[in-house]
């Protein structure tokens, strides 16, 4: 299913854990690491579609998850042509995704690599919120820096003055017990 500018529609996941690192996967048989991702099916929403890829590639169920935020529109790239099926050079251009930010509210245990018959992952690691791009394939750079920035909103903050006295050797401030918890204000969604 693509679309008029030869875009297939996809999704994207970002998850995290409760120090806001984020799971990272190493791709079967290959030295590049990158977030979950898949194709949006006919008749599906991008949330029915990021459950369905969060299940089918890492083996976790809504249940094991939070929805804390979404890009606000289409990220797109382009594949390069190499890397296209001859039989759809001219028509497909690339792809075009809705990003999720998700809480892992389940355990690590819980994720399942080897949950369907073609894995995507061999391999998965907690990392840094910004990940090293360095390891993603060139084409999608671009587009993991824009859905990170975008995302990155919803990332707990430190309380005002605690990053800067942490970066000079400071002790850092007590947290602020009046402050919203990191996903205030954002819908529950299942």
């Amino acid at each position: 299913m693509l679309d008029r500018e030869g875009f297939r529609p996809n999704v994207g996941i970002i998850l995290l854990n409760g120090q806001n690192e984020v799971w990272w996967g190493k791709r079967v048989r290959e030295h590049s690491w990158q977030f979950p991702q898949g194709g949006i099916k006919h008749g599906e929403t991008p949330e029915q579609a990021m459950f369905r890829e969060l299940e089918e590639e890492i083996g976790l169920r809504a249940e094991h998850v939070k929805i804390i935020g979404r890009t606000r529109d289409w990220l797109r790239y382009e594949v390069p042509d190499h890397f296209i099926k001859r039989e759809v050079r001219g028509h497909y251009r690339g792809q075009k995704q809705i990003w999720f930010l998700l809480r892992m509210v389940g355990r690590d245990c819980d994720v399942n690599l080897r949950g369907t018959a073609h894995p995507e992952f061999d391999a998965w690691r907690w990392h840094d919120y910004w990940v090293p791009l360095d390891v993603v394939i060139e084409f999608k750079r671009e587009v993991y820096q824009q859905a990170l920035q975008e995302l990155s909103r919803f990332l707990a903050r430190p309380a005002h003055g605690q990053r800067r006295a942490e970066l000079a050797g400071q002790p850092a401030q007590k947290p602020n017990p009046n402050a919203l918890p990191p996903t205030a204000g954002v819908p529950e969604s299942k």
